[in-house]
């Protein structure tokens, strides 16, 4: 039997906890080679849109996994999302389709518990200050995983939107922190320990001339499209780079490729992946001074482990539906 699990079932199951830690484990375990996470190819759709076949598999877990994204530009006209995607959880051992669910909320967290990993293994203990540029859900799901791992008393956050800003504002209030609008980018940069990209930029939001000495980064945003990205090359080759996955990176990284292609990296320099600091964290921050960035294009390892977890969640309590694929 395959399990069915929609976006509603997952908001009742998720454990953000539970999926940091998994997502920590899982970047170790690819460090150590315990996982796999090859680099999705990228399949044309019709009218300018991409389908993005992500696949991983885990020894550990036994599983494996397909995340099928879609990446539809012209959706917003639609009043649609841009990205939508359906996750395949595999059992490695029989090759059985365990589960199928629902990419939307399992993206977006398991994308900002790695941001909070990197955040864990990247960002000076004494961090406080959190900046956001950006204001939607996923810098909700920011805010909430790096509160768990540093003590942030105040958030600025900048969005074109100020009800933007009033709407995160809400759906933060019970995590009771200083809220504060930032006039612009800039402005973020120059108060914040650490500061998250969060938004689907074509062009640099971001330059490396604002860069403060300790700053940690998580550049999250961008689409997996090699012309867009939100740091300009300046940026990129101005602090020590960590990135999810050096194949993707190379290959969807607009923030990576357009940096080598301005000569500010080589391609030789995108060689530390977040599982390498965790094993070895002496491949990451050195001094309270060193400027980290993290990159994350985001990697179906990722997907894998939080469905894994969720999966499991929904086998204990019950919950979903269940269809016979095959008789």
């Amino acid at each position: 039997m395959t399990l069915i699990l929609t976006n509603s079932d997952i908001e009742e199951l998720i454990d953000r906890t539970a999926i940091y830690r998994a997502v920590e484990q899982a970047h170790a375990d690819l460090a150590t080679g315990v996982a796999s996470n090859p680099a999705p190819p990228q399949l044309p759709l019709p009218d300018e849109g991409t389908a993005i076949p992500m696949v991983a598999s885990s020894k550990p877990l036994r599983a494996s996994v397909v995340k099928m994204l879609s990446d539809m530009p012209h959706n917003g006209a639609r009043g649609l999302p841009s990205q939508r995607s359906t996750i395949l959880l595999m059992s490695a051992q029989t090759g059985e389709c365990e589960a199928v669910l629902d990419g939307r909320l399992i993206t977006a967290v398991r994308t900002s518990a790695a941001s909070a990993v990197a955040t864990a293994h990247l960002a000076p203990r004494h961090s406080s200050i959190l900046g956001l540029i950006g204001a939607g859900t996923l810098a909700v799901e920011h805010t909430r995983a790096i509160s768990r791992i540093r003590q942030i008393e105040k958030v600025h956050v900048w969005s074109r939107s100020r009800s933007t800003v009033d709407l995160f504002r809400e759906r933060t209030a019970d995590l009771d922190l200083e809220i504060e609008y930032a006039e612009s980018p800039r402005v973020v940069l120059s108060t914040a320990d650490i500061v998250c990209t969060l938004t689907p930029s074509r062009v640099p939001i971001v330059e490396g001339a604002w860069f403060r000495p300790g700053l940690h980064l998580n550049a999250v945003g961008a689409p997996p499209r090699a012309d867009h990205r939100e740091i300009d090359g300046r940026g990129m080759g101005g602090c020590r780079l960590v990135v999810d996955s050096t194949s993707t990176a190379l290959t969807k990284s607009g923030d990576v490729l357009l940096a080598i292609a301005e000569g500010h990296l080589v391609a030789e320099d995108i060689n530390v992946e977040l599982g390498d600091v965790i094993v070895r964290p002496a491949l990451g921050r050195r001094t309270d001074d060193d400027i980290t960035l993290f990159n994350s294009v985001g990697i179906g390892l990722q997907d894998l482990v939080t469905a894994r977890s969720v999966v499991d969640a929904a086998l204990q309590r019950g919950t979903g539906s269940t269809v016979l694929l095959s008789a």
